[in-house]
């Protein structure tokens, strides 16, 4: 029965995280809903979620919230969706090593670290699902994008290769690509430019005061974060589930050029982008 399945969601302050714990409570499933900061736990549990602090880059509160989820399960989490992570854009002579780390530190090893405390309880119980958040950025790699490009790409790696070391067990482990989404991740990445890159000294000044100053408030082949939530309740509900999803038509148009094409030709289309 669906509400008898666990859902585990990191990053439900806003957009995906948010739309999709709703989404899948108003379906029945029991979801757990969770986010860095206290009152965003607050307004979450206004909204009728059951809601705990969590911040992946802090052990102890996701020590602290399985601890809570799991005295609620009678022991178990049958879903895990990692959906907490941000973007920073800068060109990749314009950001920090700092600001690096602080990229990987939510996107990357605060995943990991969710994905490993999850994955032990899954694995006594011998059964589960993992769903990550990746991004048609972990695929290919855009101009100004390369601390979120490359962390991207790292979850990935971790996942394929977690997808292999969990083969012959009943824990599933699932990719989402996806493409542009409408929610407040641009106008975050924006926040992050302003306070980690110093604009005015930068060569690629230009660029980086049209995008701050665009007006445009979608792109292309957008989709909305209900759509997300959609593809996760498919996972849920799929025994096997596929190993990646592609969501929005960039996400498979990008795909499909990285298999075609050789790097040279791609190279000239992602410039233009």
């Amino acid at each position: 029965m669906k509400n008898q399945t666990s859902v585990l969601i990191t990053g439900c302050s806003t957009g995906i995280g948010l739309k999709t714990a709703l989404y899948l409570q108003k379906k029945g499933y029991m979801v757990f809903a969770t986010a860095r900061y206290q009152k965003d736990v607050k307004i979450l549990k206004s909204r009728g979620l059951q809601a705990y602090k969590l911040d992946v880059t802090k052990k102890i509160t996701i020590e602290q919230c399985l601890e809570n989820i799991l005295s609620k399960t009678g022991g178990s989490i049958d879903v895990l969706f990692n959906n907490a992570g941000f973007g920073q854009t800068g060109a990749m002579e314009d950001i920090s090593t700092d600001v690096l780390k602080k990229q990987f530190d939510t996107n990357v090893f605060g995943l990991f670290e969710v994905t490993n405390q999850v994955l032990k309880i899954m694995q006594t119980q011998g059964y589960g699902k993992i769903i990550q958040h990746s991004s048609v950025l972990g695929l290919v790699s855009l101009k100004l994008r390369g601390a979120y490009n490359s962390s991207k790409y790292a979850v990935e790696g971790l996942t394929d290769t977690l997808r292999l070391e969990l083969i012959n067990t009943d824990i599933y482990i699932s990719l989402l690509n996806t493409g542009p989404i409408r929610s407040n991740f641009r106008q975050n990445a924006i926040k992050n430019l302003k306070k980690n890159v110093d604009i005015d000294s930068s060569r690629f000044k230009d660029i980086y005061y049209r995008n701050i100053n665009a007006t445009k408030s979608d792109v292309p082949f957008s989709l909305e974060a209900i759509d997300v939530a959609k593809i996760v309740e498919k996972i849920i509900e799929t025994k096997k589930p596929a190993p990646r999803y592609y969501i929005t038509k960039a996400t498979y148009i990008f795909g499909i050029l990285k298999r075609l094409l050789s790097t040279a030709l791609l190279d000239k289309i992602l410039i233009k982008v």
